[in-house]
């Protein structure tokens, strides 16, 4: 009988350890695999990379941001410091968009807009795009609109037709 009681504790203690370790990871973050070397690591605000590929990636990004201080190089072009320093793109482009490249300091870096590829400092679309895609909306919006009014007048056509 305390055999089985032992054991019982044991299931229960590691039980409450698992519910302890989620609790931990729920709130640090969400438990998944590096996306550079698919060791599994907590995917937290602050990273999206497990440590190693983090400390590879600070690295690289002192390198890009030690080339773009320079006077000489702040009018650089993303491929031009990919070829310079060589870092890969996506890796400045994400550096970029999460602001930690700060686009108000160098008239050249940029990514791409979504929708038509121009170059962009914010946003997921540029202006031209965002302006096109409203009144898109506004058309489609106006058109539902008419297409209900039209509804509309042909049921009271049927409703007054059918009283006579």
């Amino acid at each position: 009988m305390s055999c089985e009681k032992g054991l019982n504790l044991r299931i229960i203690f590691a039980d409450i350890i698992n519910a302890m370790l989620v609790i931990e990871v729920n709130l640090m973050g969400e438990l998944m695999n590096c996306p550079e070397c698919n060791q599994l690591f907590v995917k937290t605000n602050l990273r999206d990379v497990c440590e190693s590929c983090y400390k590879i990636e600070s690295k690289e990004f002192d390198v890009v941001y030690n080339f773009i201080r320079k006077r000489e190089n702040r009018t650089a072009t993303i491929p031009e410091i990919v070829n310079a320093t060589e870092v890969d793109e996506q890796k400045i482009m994400k550096w970029i968009r999460n602001g930690k490249l700060r686009v108000a300091d160098y008239p050249n870096l940029g990514y791409p807009c979504e929708k038509c590829g121009s170059l962009i400092k914010k946003g997921t679309i540029c202006e031209d795009c965002s302006v096109n895609l409203k009144r898109d909306i506004f058309k489609e919006e106006a058109e539902r609109e008419r297409i209900k009014e039209l509804r509309k007048r042909d049921k009271a056509t049927y409703l007054f037709e059918g009283k006579k």
